[in-house]
This record gives C-alpha cells, structure tokens and sequence, in this order.
C-alpha cells in the first residue's frame, strides 16, 4: 500500500510513519508534504497513491481546497484536533477520520474500513465535506444573548459569559465577573450557536468558556473533573468518552 501524508507537524508525521509500519509492515509512504501548494504539486507529479492521510488545517489554510485543484481519486482518512464541523460532515459521509493525537487501534480500524470499500474515490462523500466547510467558515456564531433581570431583559455580549448551565429544569449563564442570570434558550440551542474554538460541552448541564477553566482533574473512571474560576454550584465532570476530546480541546 503506497501511502501519501499530508500533514504540517512533523512529530506526528513521524508518529504516522511509525504506526504505519507496526499496524501495516507493507504500507510504503511514498511521500509527505506539509502545505496546499507542495501536495498540489505533489498530486500532479507523482503517481496516484493508495491511500492520503491528511490533516484538515494546514499551515497555508484548510485541506479541501488540495480538492479544487487536483483530481483526487484516492481514499482519504482525514485527521483533525477537534473541530466540530468536521466532524458533522464526517458523519453523513463514509470518508473516514481520525482525532489528534492519532492512536494505534483508530488508525487500525481506519485502515480495515478501507480495505472493506468497493469503491476507492469516495467523491461524492469529499464534495459533501467541501461544501460544509465552506459553510463553516462564512458561518457567524453569536455575539450577544438576552437575558432576563428582574422585570425587564438585558443584552449580555458572549465574551463576557464563562457558563451556562441548566439546574432544576431551568437554564442560567454566569458571567465571569460572577453575575447569575436567567435565559430562555435550551443548552442543545445555545450549544449550536456558539464558537465550538471557546466553548465546550462538559456534560447535560454545562457549557463552559475556555477562560474560565483554571485546571482539569483525573477523576474516577478515566473522567475528569473541570476546575474553574466562577462560583459553580456543582461539581463539572466529563465522562470518560469525552475527556480526550476535553484535552484536545484545551491544548488548541
């Protein structure tokens, strides 16, 4: 199996290759490059490889535009640190992905998934992962959210909010000068609407600002516990099927 890597860190290249040779000793990376441009030219000069592992941010930009420039008929296993709309792309496509930092048993399974395809090209699945991109990056992510004050409602700006919760079927922000209020919006509705690069979803009952986030904890189980800087009532757990993504999150 000829293998190209696209990829702009040169440790995990390195930890591709490595991983490579120990899940498939036939696998062959007949090439790496690290920008649009060099795999672009990569593409056009070189034979068709039997498989492209490609990072989704690249230095010079997002890896669907290698797409609009050169025919790509080979199987792709994209790898991305978390990004939320990739991976809803992901999910409506059979192209695969894997999360940084890339494991041995997800790049094994990847690796079966391919084997398994009829068809190598897959580009109806990439014409759909172009087009969500291009929506993501035209896409406005609330700047602002009303909020209710005793008898009237005020306009509270999204940077200045370190939580939301729900508690006892209610829904409430804190601000991170410590301020409580009431709003009428769902976590799942505030969820979608705000910048997944500032905000993550703990759990059912929280959504917390990378900011106010002093520490992370092992906690029971392989989960972790959520250390922050604003009077939370309850303690903020994520469950062991999130925290990788809570690391990954809060090492962007």
């Amino acid at each position: 199996m000829r293998i190209l890597i696209v990829e702009d860190e040169a440790l995990l290249v390195k930890h591709l290759v490595k991983l490579l040779a120990g899940i498939e000793p036939s696998a062959k990376v007949v090439g790496s490059t690290n920008t649009i441009a060099s795999s672009v030219q990569w593409l056009l000069n070189n034979e068709e490889p039997d498989l492209i592992l490609m990072d989704i941010e690249l230095a010079d930009g997002q890896s669907f535009e290698i797409f609009e420039k050169a025919q790509i008929k080979s199987p792709v296993i994209f790898t991305t640190a978390y990004d939320e709309y990739a991976l809803k792309a992901f999910k409506v496509t059979s192209i695969d992905y894997l999360l940084k930092p890339v494991k041995e048993e997800e790049l094994q399974r990847a690796l079966l998934k391919l084997k398994g395809l009829r068809n190598s090209g897959e580009q109806d699945g990439i014409q759909n992962l172009i087009e969500e991109m291009r929506r993501a990056k035209t896409m406005k992510y609330r700047e602002r959210i009303l909020v209710k004050t005793g008898q009237k409602m005020v306009s509270v700006n999204i940077d200045e909010i370190g939580v939301f919760f729900t508690y006892k079927t209610l829904n409430y922000l804190i601000t991170k000068n410590k301020q409580k209020f009431l709003i009428d919006y769902t976590l799942d509705e505030i969820e979608h609407s705000l910048d997944p690069r500032k905000f993550f979803r703990a759990n059912r009952q929280y959504i917390i600002a990378h900011n106010v986030i002093t520490a992370i904890h092992p906690w029971f189980n392989g989960k972790l516990k959520i250390e922050a800087s604003l009077p939370i009532a309850e303690m903020v757990v994520v469950s062991r099927d999130k925290a990788s993504l809570l690391k990954e999150w809060m090492d962007l």
